[in-house]
């Protein structure tokens, strides 16, 4: 979606906002994406079930670059 740093969950310690085999909606929050101290929380633009998060927490990603397999 954007550049900046992968963040899965809203604090250090909260919980993640999805795990694998979780049952998402078109909306939902799947992450949050750091970019110039500015969080910006990336919602799911599909319904389905998290198969794969392809990125760690905390690891730089680059615009477009695919953070979740959802089937």
């Amino acid at each position: 979606p954007m550049v900046g740093t992968f963040y899965r969950s809203s604090a250090p310690g909260a919980p993640a906002f999805v795990e694998v085999g979780a049952n998402i909606k078109e909306g939902d929050t799947l992450c949050i994406i750091e970019a110039m101290k500015l969080l910006n929380e990336i919602d799911a633009d599909v319904s389905g079930v998290v198969t794969k998060i392809l990125v760690e927490n905390g690891q730089p990603v680059e615009f477009g670059q695919p953070l979740f397999v959802i089937g």
